[in-house]
């Protein structure tokens, strides 16, 4: 067992020198140097300077002293300008430097009948003081004489005759009475009068934000809910940094506004033409369109400036702060399920404009291009009018969709050709489709030669993405690619085709790119499209690929879209649209219409066109075959009349052919061979012709068995 021995006695043995040596010194901790009181007294006051609270405070005094200083330097000038004529003299230099002599003449001849007009009270006032003094003593005179004849006539009724001196006295005393009243009332009036009057002062400057702009409220330095006044839109140019365009508001003085038009209210925004002074283009305004939305008090994208029909004139379009960023309402075409279109003389219901308009577009005839960046809702904007053109029953579509994610799916069963997909073999089936199309253009176009009046379904051939078919380096087994841009290009060459001849025989061509190039979009195929369209693009240049240079040079600018926030707003340039006259485009905010709606709408178009797709007894569930019904109804007749082999089909079956036409007739013969012809200057339908088709099938099915 171990014990513990505790000694009380401090050794007196020296420490050996070994056991010293292990031991190891660990330096104590240095001990800080207290603070100064003067650094610590500076960081406290810094720290109460630099506090917001602090910041806000002065801001406040600053602001608040200003607006009363301000304010008087405001009413001091609002009295002198209805003193004199300073106000004339501004008009009259506004209009010169506006170059309007004519407005000039007319502010001269009001300031010379104003200084005419106060001439005249001047000499007036040399008069006054006699007229005044003769004016109280015959009001005095007047005024004690009724007093006094009223007496009397309250002595007569009275029999008193001190009743005389009644009225006078009773005036005596209320004037007494006023004057004690007004004694009573100065004396708290003589310190609070100064105070009201600055009161008055400081309401005066509060209301015109008279003070700088770092001492004002965080709302009215951000603007917002700041309305755009003539004052804000002079001060906003002023401050544009176009010396000419400063120098020359400078000298109109208040009068700036003169540039301007009146301000309308145009949907979600304001709209109002600026006319320029002398030596300011209209290109320096435009080129500096930021700094202008800046000094408005709104983000870029909130200021559309273009260029209306009048000389060194500008449009402003100013959107109310944050009512860009909120979404449209819904398409009519998911709102209301009765809806129905008609190629040849509709508008498709796309979406708003700025003012909030409905913009509608008209696909007559017209070839289409919308491009833009990925991701943008290119795909969303061209869909929406293909499902518009879905309703009209008369429309065929052949549709090869190359980035083959489901966005056209809904159209299968609908159009007779959808190819989906982005590899080589997609690419070669949209260019064969394509080739189709001119196929078809020319057998119309032989046709319509043989028959000038004769008319054709519309047939629209549409290409997304289109980029990956003109990008596509596939050659075919005699050397020729199925890209590119030059001759030799298959794709290229039919695109060229159909846009050179097509809408003629409503053969139509629509296509979508992304992120347009020289060389995913060849300029013979984008300047063949009659509707173009872009959402946000990269560059300038982008835009004037999309649009043309002029549309951008006169104030077209996709390129300035946000990408990513502007999502389906895109600017269009086509005479199928209402445009504001002298405006080469116009912004269109598209509606969205989602997957399960465009299916939706597309089950409504397939059921416009049961009649010509379905070919059975609705009620007995019987198959029909078309051709063989044609033969029947033809009989022993060599040939009859379209209209007369409907009626008939009609009388044979009216389920299956109660709702044909003559463009359902006709699909049914060219598929088959037996295509109508002219007889007699009427379309007629040849026995012959339909018994050799119905001969080569047979022939081909039995062919087809064997095997």
């Amino acid at each position: 067992m171990s014990e513990n021995v505790v000694h009380l006695h401090k050794p007196t043995d020296p420490p050996d020198p070994a056991a010293v040596a292990q031991l190891t010194v660990v330096p104590a901790p240095p001990t800080p140097a207290p603070v100064p009181l003067w650094v610590r007294s500076g960081r406290a006051v810094r720290t109460a300077v630099t506090h917001e609270r602090t910041r806000s405070a002065g801001r406040a005094v600053v602001r608040h002293g200003l607006y009363t200083f301000n304010g008087g330097r405001i009413v001091a000038r609002r009295a002198w300008d209805g003193r004199t004529g300073s106000r004339y003299e501004r008009m009259i230099r506004a209009a010169e430097a506006a170059g309007n002599l004519e407005a000039a003449e007319e502010w001269e001849e009001r300031l010379q009948r104003f200084r005419a007009a106060r001439h005249h009270r001047r000499m007036d006032l040399l008069h006054s003081p006699v007229d005044a003094a003769k004016g109280v003593a015959v009001g005095a005179g007047m005024s004690i004489g009724v007093l006094v004849t009223l007496g009397i006539v309250m002595a007569i009724n009275t029999g008193q005759a001190g009743d005389v001196i009644t009225p006078l006295s009773a005036t005596v005393d209320f004037i007494a009475l006023l004057m004690r009243i007004v004694q009573v009332v100065w004396g708290p009036l003589v310190p609070i009068g100064p105070f009201l009057a600055l009161l008055a002062l400081w309401s005066v400057g509060r209301k015109q934000h008279a003070a700088p702009a770092w001492a004002l409220p965080a709302n009215v330095r951000s603007g917002e809910g700041e309305p755009i006044t003539p004052s804000i839109v002079v001060k906003a140019l002023r401050d544009l940094g176009v010396p000419a365009l400063r120098n020359a508001i400078k000298e109109m003085g208040d009068a700036g506004a003169s540039m301007l038009g009146p301000i309308r209210i145009a949907g979600c925004g304001v709209e109002v033409d600026v006319t320029l002074p002398s030596g300011v283009s209209t290109v320096e305004v435009q080129n500096r369109r930021r700094k202008l939305a800046e000094n408005l008090t709104r983000h870029e994208h909130e200021v559309f400036i273009t260029i209306p029909t009048a000389a060194r004139t500008v449009r402003l379009w100013i959107a109310d702060s944050g009512a860009l960023d909120e979404p449209i309402g819904p398409s009519p075409l998911v709102t209301d399920d009765t809806l129905t279109a008609d190629y040849a003389k509709g508008k498709a219901p796309w979406g708003q404009d700025l003012r909030g308009d409905a913009a509608s577009l008209s696909l007559y005839q017209r070839h289409l291009l919308i491009t833009g960046l990925s991701n943008q809702g290119k795909t969303a904007a061209l869909r929406a009018l293909a499902l518009w053109a879905a309703l009209d029953r008369r429309v065929e579509f052949r549709i090869a969709d190359l980035k083959g994610v489901g966005d056209w799916a809904m159209f299968d069963g609908l159009a007779t050709i959808l190819i989906q997909g982005p590899a080589d073999e997609q690419v070669i089936e949209a260019t064969e489709m394509v080739e189709g199309l001119v196929e078809e253009m020319n057998r119309r176009i032989e046709a319509r030669r043989r028959d000038p009046g004769a008319l054709f379904a519309p047939l629209i051939g549409i290409v997304d993405e289109a980029q990956v078919a003109f990008m596509c380096p596939v050659k075919d087994e005699d050397g020729r690619p199925y890209g590119g841009a030059k001759a030799t290009s298959r794709y290229f060459m039919a695109v060229r085709k159909v846009h050179n001849q097509g809408r003629a025989v409503d053969v139509l061509m629509w296509q979508g790119t992304q992120d347009p190039t020289d060389q995913n979009l060849p300029k013979l195929v984008r300047e063949g499209a009659h509707t173009r369209a872009a959402l946000a693009l990269g560059t300038e240049s982008q835009a004037e690929m999309a649009l043309g240079a002029k549309a951008v040079k006169a104030g077209a600018a996709p390129h300035l879209l946000r990408q990513g926030l502007d999502k389906g707003t895109l600017v269009v340039a086509s005479d199928g649209i209402d445009i504001p006259a002298g405006q080469p485009s116009i912004t269109v905010r598209t509606h969205y219409i989602d997957d399960e709606a465009a299916v939706a709408i597309t089950e409504r178009a397939k059921a416009l066109r049961d009649g010509v797709t379905i070919l059975h007894s609705i009620d007995r569930g019987e198959e029909r075959d078309p051709l063989a019904d044609i033969a029947t109804v033809l009989g022993n007749d060599a040939r009859v009349r379209t209209q007369e082999v409907i009626t008939r089909l009609a009388a044979l079956n009216a389920d299956a052919y109660g709702g044909w036409s003559f463009i359902d007739l006709k699909r049914v013969l060219d598929t088959a061979g037996a295509e109508p012809y002219k007889s007699d200057g009427r379309m007629v339908v040849g026995r012959d012709r339909v018994a050799r088709a119905l001969a080569d099938r047979d022939t081909d099915d039995s062919a087809s068995a064997s095997q």
